[in-house]
């Protein structure tokens, strides 16, 4: 089967719509399949090169000449991989991929990443609609996507190909106790009521730090937020780091305190590391927490909530302890290895059946991934495809 993955860019800078993609690609490879991914390139096109992923130059921005040098191009790359699937990711791909089809004989998927966003409702013009939650998918379905479109794979990232076993990475040096965040500087993330939580039970903690995870456009105007806070010298912001595992394993508390989050991939690789977890119950967190049995979950955009729970947890060591080993079960279910074979499976209900009888025994077959205990392994779940 020949695939092709349409993404921005396959650039190394923390975007979960890029990991998710490059996994795929990636594995699907490494499964026997032709698979190629059109984008306008980055730092990943060395590692999909390693597992004899083509990348096709495709750039998609936004503007009115370079549209239509991409509707050449895109044309081009069609013609020359001719791809059974175009799996698209993010809305001007899905776009190109469905006005431009014409003739051609490919099957149209789309995953929708942020169903948050307006424009969204695009990733409906896909044969099959991938939501990455149960949640992204009833909003999808309330919005007009037909339901034998819609099929549910939720994110997982545990065993990536982006990264080494969570033992192998090195903790960094915290001042403890540490409450870390993994997040985009976006307002949507909750950055600001984490800010304003931490500040309200700081003083019962002294020895208490918080430390930010991530890049974005809101940086400054929460580093602002912070400095304004009588606790700033203990509020760090560390910016982008390449391997965020090395703060979570550090971590005592990880904190996500997100308004809207379709399903977030730091939650899997914090469950992994062990740290005892904090989020917002919204949109596919609560799924990603086992409905909170693997992690405490508070209201959105409530900070008091919020910094009753992390007060809660800092001052009852066993508690902590508890929700620590409660985070690294049933961790089974996060592998990309399981998003492999279910994304795999939508592709077949479009293909016809002959073209999976192999595949079906190389899934039987997939192999283990590590997990946080050394005693430990995560087998993929296996998915039917026949």
């Amino acid at each position: 089967m020949r695939v092709l993955h349409i993404l921005n860019h396959v650039r190394e800078i923390g975007n979960g719509i890029v990991n998710v993609a490059v996994d795929l690609a990636c594995l699907q490879a490494k499964n026997g399949h032709e698979v190629a991914v059109a984008s306008g390139g980055g730092e990943y096109e060395q590692l999909l090169a390693s597992y004899g992923v083509k990348h096709l130059q495709l750039n998609q921005t936004r503007k009115p000449v370079n549209l239509i040098l991409a509707t050449a191009r895109y044309r081009q790359i069609i013609k020359q991989f001719q791809p059974d699937i175009v799996h698209t990711h993010m809305m001007t791909g899905i776009v190109l991929a469905k006005v431009l089809k014409a003739n051609s004989h490919y099957n149209l998927v789309s995953t929708v990443h942020n169903e948050f966003q307006h424009s969204a409702i695009l990733m409906g013009l896909a044969d099959r609609v991938i939501a990455v939650s149960k949640a992204v998918s009833e909003s999808m379905a309330k919005r007009g996507i037909p339901q034998h479109k819609l099929r549910v794979i939720s994110n997982g990232t545990l065993g990536s190909v982006r990264s080494s076993n969570i033992q192998e990475y090195e903790p960094v040096e915290l001042q403890h106790p540490a409450i870390v965040t993994v997040a985009g500087m976006y307002q949507r993330k909750g950055v600001s009521e984490l800010i304003d939580a931490f500040a309200q039970i700081a003083a019962d903690f002294p020895e208490a730090h918080l430390y930010i995870v991530g890049n974005g456009p809101d940086r400054q105007s929460f580093a602002e937020q912070a400095q304004s806070t009588p606790c700033n010298r203990r509020i760090h912001f560390e910016g982008f780091q390449p391997q965020p595992q090395r703060y979570l394993l550090a971590a005592d508390i990880f904190v996500l305190a997100s308004h809207r989050d379709p399903s977030p991939l730091v939650i899997p690789e914090a469950r992994e590391a062990g740290c005892a977890i904090i989020a917002s119950d919204v949109d596919g967190i609560p799924e990603a927490l086992d409905h909170g049995a693997a992690g405490i979950l508070f209201p959105a955009k409530n900070s008091q909530a919020l910094a009753d729970a992390l007060a809660n947890l800092l001052q009852n060591p066993d508690l902590l302890s508890q929700w620590q080993d409660q985070a690294q079960q049933n961790l089974q279910r996060l592998t990309v290895g399981r998003v492999n074979q279910e994304t795999l499976a939508v592709y077949a209900e479009l293909m016809p059946q002959d073209l999976f009888i192999e595949t079906a025994e190389t899934y039987r077959t997939q192999r283990v991934y590590k997990c946080a205990s050394p005693n430990k392994t995560i087998e993929p779940v296996n998915s039917s495809i026949t």
